[in-house]
């Protein structure tokens, strides 16, 4: 009966704890609500979870942070993702080669070199020669090794920061103004 509980990964058996504990406080706001519809007082036990829940999310919340931090990473380490990538380049080849024709037209640097002969052969050989050059590079071990090295120590900085708790001093930014209807240069 418990081996199913045996085979749970640790961050498993950290979400079910979790989800057992968040259960139970929904359930225990639920009837205390119901039992308060019906006239009856609140129970002690609801009161209790109900004061506690809060408190325990706040003490689970940064092991737990660590925890699933550590699995990503793992997750992260085992991808290739250059090569997905490179394969989401050749899949949509043609439209990557219209969108580089279209940003060139409406660039306003490339007006007077637009009006040479030959500008649009030579637009779509370049594009594919980068594009190829871009697939083969992605393909390269070394450039996945350092799209790996770039993951591996963006979750070293996140783990630092959530260990040494450095998020919790950083406030959101204030709400931005917000703009009058009859803004000027609206009209």
């Amino acid at each position: 009966m418990t081996q199913w509980f045996a085979d749970l990964s640790p961050i498993g058996a950290v979400l079910l704890v979790l989800g057992v504990l968040l259960g139970g406080s929904v359930l225990a706001a639920l009837v205390g609500a119901l039992l308060l519809r019906m006239g009856m007082q609140r129970p002690s036990f609801v009161e209790w979870a109900g004061s506690h829940s809060l408190r325990l999310l706040t003490v689970l919340k940064r092991p737990l942070t660590i925890v699933v931090l550590d699995e990503v990473a793992a997750v992260i380490q085992t991808g290739h993702y250059t090569k997905n990538i490179s394969d989401a380049i050749r899949e949509n080849h043609d439209e990557l080669k219209d969108l580089v024709a279209e940003k060139l037209r409406d660039d306003p640097n490339a007006r007077l070199v637009s009006k040479l002969p030959g500008y649009e052969a030579l637009v779509s050989e370049v594009t594919d020669t980068v594009m190829r050059v871009l697939i083969e590079m992605l393909a390269d071990p070394r450039m996945d090794e350092l799209v790996s090295d770039a993951l591996r120590n963006n979750l070293e900085q996140i783990r630092r920061a959530v260990r040494e708790r450095a998020h919790e001093e950083v406030r959101p930014p204030p709400p931005p103004d917000p703009i009058p209807a009859s803004a000027p240069g609206s009209d």
